[in-house]
């Protein structure tokens, strides 16, 4: 499976942004997917993840309700929607798929990694 992220960028605190991670490969619209982020220093962490069928979706408390994650298997896409953006918010974006389970946390239980994109948002 390849990964490819993308959307990411500069935007003023309340402003939103749609990252989308477009996956190849044979396998990829039965994987579980994942948006991490990370900012120096600190520990990649999980903003929301969703199953292959779209149904089951996990949500880091920092995020539920201002991001959403969707999927389009159709085209192959995993959509990172985020809203009323906060300069915390800011970090390199990565998105990761695993083939077998269900949605987890641990960046450990992904198989796949998509190169990062960069959200900035100011205040």
């Amino acid at each position: 499976v390849q990964l490819q992220a993308s959307g990411g960028g500069l935007v003023q605190a309340g402003g939103s942004l749609r990252l989308s991670c477009a996956a190849s490969g044979r396998t990829s619209s039965s994987a579980v997917v994942g948006w991490f982020r990370q900012v120096p220093g600190k520990e990649r962490e999980l903003v929301a993840a969703i199953t292959s069928s779209g149904v089951r979706k996990s949500y880091a408390d920092s995020v539920k309700g201002r991001f959403s994650i969707s999927r389009d298997n159709a085209k192959n896409t995993v959509y990172l929607h985020m809203n009323s953006l906060k300069p915390e918010d800011t970090a390199v974006y990565y998105c990761a798929a695993r083939l077998s389970g269900t949605v987890t946390r641990r960046k450990e239980d992904y198989d796949y990694w998509g190169q990062g994109t960069q959200v900035t948002v100011s205040s």
